[in-house]
């Protein structure tokens, strides 16, 4: 499959892990850290990024996005660091295709580079 630029999220704000979460984890699996978008929630885990992805009118489709840190080649990360920079971009390269990934003004761009780093690398 070929994702292509199709994938792109925007991250609002850090959150608590979902209680619920567990039931999608594996043996040993930790979750590290969750992020809000408008509907949907992104989650950090020591193993992959998990994407929630809420559908439809009232959002109880759900489409859920699993993303092995192994499947990432690059990313890079673009903010400009002042006072009128409403967001910062993360762009992943992966085996499947290109992810952007926005991040709004509450989100700490350095922990999530240091978060994809501590990950990948």
């Amino acid at each position: 499959m070929e994702a292509g630029n199709i994938l792109a999220w925007t991250l609002q704000f850090e959150t608590d892990i979902p209680k619920d979460i567990d039931d999608i984890l594996i043996d040993g699996e930790q979750p590290i850290a969750a992020y809000r978008t408008l509907r949907d929630s992104a989650i950090f885990t020591d193993k992959r990024m998990i994407i929630r992805d809420s559908q439809g009118m009232t959002g109880k489709k759900v489409e859920m996005y699993s993303l092995p840190y192994s499947s990432i080649h690059m990313w890079s990360t673009e903010n400009a660091a002042g006072m009128f920079d409403m967001n910062a971009e993360v762009e992943l390269w992966t085996k499947v295709g290109h992810i952007k990934v926005n991040l709004g003004k509450k989100v700490d761009i350095r922990r999530f580079d240091r978060l994809i780093a501590e990950a990948v690398l």
